[in-house]
């Protein structure tokens, strides 16, 4: 296959094929998976892992004591209608001010009902 005898539709459709192929392996590569030992040791760094816990649904239907075994001690626990815990994920680098987040578990009768992020 010559790509200069390539229609240029063709060749816009491979350029953007190749762009989308490349783009997708690096946000794989860079994306950090959850580690127990890192997410304990440097809470500073947080925030790349915050996605894995949340996409791959790992504290899905956990008691308080499992998250408490898997994520440490939370930030800040609370106790109203539902039970939730926070923990800091560190700041992000940016240009701009960046928005602290944590990550907020909600518990139902001592289960994970919901993971997410939260501004603080």
């Amino acid at each position: 296959m010559n790509i200069y005898k390539l229609k240029r539709n063709d060749k816009i459709g491979l350029f953007l094929f190749a762009a989308f192929v490349i783009t997708t392996s690096l946000i794989y590569v860079f994306e950090e998976r959850f580690d127990k030992h890192q997410w304990r040791s440097e809470p500073t760094r947080r925030y790349q892992m915050v996605d894995d816990i949340i996409e791959s649904q790992m504290l899905k239907d956990k008691t308080k004591d499992e998250v408490i075994m898997l994520l440490g001690e939370p930030n800040s626990v609370a106790s109203t209608e539902k039970d939730f815990f926070l923990y800091r994920l560190g700041n992000p680098p940016s240009f701009f001010e960046s928005k602290r987040e944590q990550l907020l578990i909600v518990f139902e009768d001592d289960k994970v009902l919901k993971v997410a992020t939260t501004l603080e």
